[in-house]
């Protein structure tokens, strides 16, 4: 009988987004992956530190302490398979159960995840983020360098999205980049009963969604909005969920202030936005990805 992923939350994930590879990362950016290489083996029993999404990844996990296994970690990694040892050596070192990973020595890991299914990609690697998200997957660049999450929640992930390129399409954004903040303002409140297209990370939103509604009692999801909408432009993201059918469980419109002191505040286990700008005053605060997509993102 053949083994299935269908119905779990799968989450794809590079090494050096799970644990803290960085000082390793300096030999290979050197351009001597055979010194990277040795330098894994000789720490082959050392266990890495935690990374930016390990909190993430050990949270998640914990919603299959109950007979139904609802979420799939998989390594995905440009790593070559000897250093992939390391990598899983890890994980048991933390008590993390994860079995499966694919590891490439340099090669773009991304292609893997159709056949995956995957709800989401976590990679450091800006290119196999990119071409994730043109393969509809939900992705976003990790900032190694990030804050770690606070362990005030352990029974509890906590995940924060921004609106506009990540949730909801960048339409709203577009008019706003082109002809300014009024007639955003105006567009929004001319379409306000009209949803927003779909962004690049409603997929995971909605299994989230899905997972929040199991109400199970070891864990649970808490989600939040953060955006730089203010009012009036504020009512059509919500409508907008209101159609979907999910609740998202807090809403900050911050209209242009920098977000990164109100996510210390939400203590999120990883942050999602668009522009660089929000992401790097989110990270100095909380875990961070920049999704890159959208016309904040045009190369």
């Amino acid at each position: 009988m053949s083994v299935s992923l269908d119905g779990k939350l799968v989450v794809a994930i590079s090494s050096r987004a799970l644990f803290d590879f960085e000082e390793e990362n300096q030999v290979f950016e050197q351009g001597d992956d055979h010194a990277y290489m040795q330098l894994q083996r000789e720490r082959l029993d050392i266990p890495a530190k935690q990374g930016v999404a390990f909190s993430l990844v050990k949270k998640l996990l914990a919603f299959n302490e109950t007979p139904s296994q609802r979420v799939e970690v998989v390594i995905l990694s440009r790593n070559d398979p000897v250093s992939g040892m390391r990598v899983f050596r890890s994980a048991a070192h933390y008590g993390l159960p994860i079995e499966r990973g694919s590891f490439t020595r340099g090669e773009p890991p991304w292609r893997y995840l159709k056949p995956l299914h995957a709800n989401l990609f976590l990679s450091t690697h800006l290119s196999d983020v990119r071409a994730a998200l043109a393969a509809n997957v939900p992705a976003a660049q990790v900032y190694p360098h990030s804050a770690h999450a606070s362990e005030s929640h352990p029974s509890e992930v906590r995940i924060a999205f921004d609106g506009d390129a990540v949730l909801f399409s960048d339409e709203a954004e577009l008019v706003y980049q082109t002809h300014g903040l009024q007639a955003f303002k105006q567009h929004e409140m001319d379409k306000v009963a009209l949803p927003l297209p779909d962004g690049p990370f409603k997929p995971l939103l909605v299994a989230l969604h899905r997972m929040q509604q199991a109400q199970l009692p070891n864990m649970r999801i808490r989600t939040a909005l953060v955006t730089a909408r203010s009012a009036p432009a504020h009512e059509r993201a919500i409508r907008t969920l209101m159609d979907w059918n999910i609740e998202v469980d807090e809403a900050m419109f911050l209209g242009g202030l920098a977000k990164g002191e109100f996510l210390r505040e939400f203590e999120p286990d990883f942050f999602f936005d668009d522009q660089t700008g929000h992401v790097n005053s989110a990270a100095a605060h909380v875990p961070s990805g920049h999704v890159a997509a959208g016309t904040r993102n045009v190369d």
